[in-house]
């Protein structure tokens, strides 16, 4: 799937995400309609409300093009920092919606559980089996499609909607279940699926809640990222040691301030130089980087002649 968005390089993150989610509206009205009819003609209630779950993803789709129109915004005087944290709020909704739906369809199959499946009686037909397959299958290709958008733009509000595809393509798997068990005189099997099905979503749910929250709350990078910005500042000429380093997380962005030591009897003009070139190197290496701050300390002549030693 990730062949896709490399031969769509010209375009923008926002772009890109606009693109998958006009796709996932179609494809997901179309598919809810459909099986809405399956089910009405094939007397599955199971049918019916799987449809309406499809339906459903419409909307989380729509806060996924609203989060990131949002969060693509140029910084303004109120926001100099930029609009990125709107993504956030976008994937902590999409995480709730998630969940609601894992709590609907779980608490539905234990009441039916508890009430004996005596209102399954009707037989489901054929239609409504192949229906619940073919859901299967396109609900799964979206969830690759937009996974493989999400990653190419490290979108955490994409990303959630493509787990409510896969939310979605759970949710079919437990309708087939039902169907076929109902159709061969088992349809407790239907029940038992979705309280299944629901902790699957709700452990998808609480793992986008928390990739937004560490977003919102500066999280550091990965150390081996740290690492790679850390090697990439010391292959700048006339570095001479990094002192500090700080990441964090903004949305989907990284901000990076970094000190590093140069010699101390260099120019202004010099030092600057270095610094800037430090800047230009890790915001090169590192296309999440929105900014990188450097600060230069100078470097005694006694830790020059040291280091220098230390090289010999």
């Amino acid at each position: 799937m990730e062949r896709i968005f490399k031969r769509k390089r010209e375009r923008d993150p926002r772009g890109i995400a606009m693109h998958v989610s006009m796709v996932t509206i179609v494809i997901n009205l179309f598919l809810s309609v459909f099986k809405l009819a399956a089910g009405i003609l094939a007397n599955s209630g199971a049918m019916i409300s799987d449809g309406v779950h499809s339906a459903s993803d419409v909307l989380s789709t729509i806060v996924v093009i609203i989060g990131v129109n949002i969060a693509g915004k140029k910084s303004d005087k109120e926001h100099p920092y930029g609009h990125d944290r709107m993504e956030c709020v976008a994937a902590i909704i999409l995480s709730a919606m998630l969940m609601a739906t894992g709590m609907v369809i779980g608490i539905s199959g234990v009441k039916k559980i508890a009430a004996g499946n005596g209102e399954e009686a009707v037989i489901p037909g054929l239609l409504a089996l192949f229906a619940a397959v073919m859901s299967i299958a396109v609900k799964e290709w979206m969830y690759w499609y937009t996974r493989a958008a999400a990653k190419k733009i490290h979108s955490g509000a994409v990303m959630a909607d493509a787990w409510h595809h896969r939310s979605d393509a759970l949710s079919s798997v437990g309708a087939m279940i039902g169907i076929a068990g109902a159709r061969l005189g088992y349809p407790v099997l239907d029940s038992l699926a979705s309280v299944v099905i629901c902790i699957f979503i709700g452990k998808a749910a609480i793992d986008v809640f928390r990739d937004a929250m560490d977003k919102m709350v500066d999280k550091a990078c990965d150390d081996e990222t740290v690492q790679k910005m850390k090697e990439s500042a010391m292959a700048v000429m006339g570095v001479k040691q990094i002192d500090d380093i700080r990441t964090r997380m903004f949305g989907a962005k990284v901000y990076v301030d970094i000190e590093i030591a140069a010699e101390g009897n260099l120019v202004l003009v010099e030092s600057h130089e270095i610094a800037e070139n430090v800047h230009l190197s890790i915001e090169k290496h590192f296309p999440d980087v929105k900014h990188c701050m450097v600060h230069v300390n100078p470097l005694p002549e006694t830790e020059i002649q040291q280091n220098d030693q230390r090289c010999l």
